[in-house]
């Protein structure tokens, strides 16, 4: 039996970081924000299902979906948003399966799920065990800051417009500390796949 692990964060801990580790390791990744666009393709089932819902205003002209142009639809719009959600999601979650499977037949003994809102969405049933990449909220303000230009405040309101890293940590099978270098978080994750029987 394969080893589904998921891999989960807040803004700014350092998940994309860590998913890259995985690599090193021969682990194949199946990373939620990356399917999110794959299912949003023309000829996928969500692409159709936008264009029925938001119409073809939201098109490029080359057919493809202008993202900021339905983002900005859909943030000023809850209900809107809701109804992106109610598409987008459900396609995602197949897709990564999907992968998933593939990954597994293909004879891999641990895949991992990448899935940044993997407790809110309540998908800890697709895996084994759950990783949580974690920092201080100092870290992960100075951080967040540094890297998207944010001033104080409006880094902030992203924070906490989600769940917090301690409810994560709390829900985690395990946690990898990020508040060190590359190497030590490396290091901790190499350690937690031997304990798991991975490597």
């Amino acid at each position: 039996m394969a080893l589904i692990l998921g891999l989960t964060g807040s803004i700014a801990t350092g998940k994309s970081t860590v998913s890259l580790m995985f690599d090193d390791f021969n682990i194949p990744v199946v990373d939620a924000d990356k399917v999110a666009r794959e299912v949003v393709c023309p000829g996928e089932k969500a692409y159709d299902q936008i264009i029925q819902t938001f119409g073809d205003t939201v098109l490029r002209e080359d057919k493809t979906i202008d993202r900021p142009k339905l983002g900005e639809i859909v943030f000023a719009d809850e209900s809107k948003r809701m109804q992106l959600n109610e598409i987008v999601h459900p396609s995602v979650r197949e897709k990564m399966l999907q992968h998933k499977n593939e990954f597994v037949d293909r004879g891999a003994q641990c895949v991992v799920l990448d899935i940044p809102l993997l407790f809110e969405s309540k998908l800890t049933h697709f895996v084994d065990k759950t990783i949580v990449v974690a920092v201080e909220k100092k870290v992960q303000l100075q951080r967040l800051m540094e890297r998207d230009q944010y001033n104080e405040e409006e880094a902030k309101q992203r924070i906490h417009s989600q769940m917090s890293i301690d409810e994560k940590v709390e829900l985690a099978d395990a946690v990898i500390d990020n508040n060190g270098t590359k190497s030590q978080s490396y290091e901790q994750l190499e350690s937690l796949l031997h304990k798991w029987n991975v490597l």
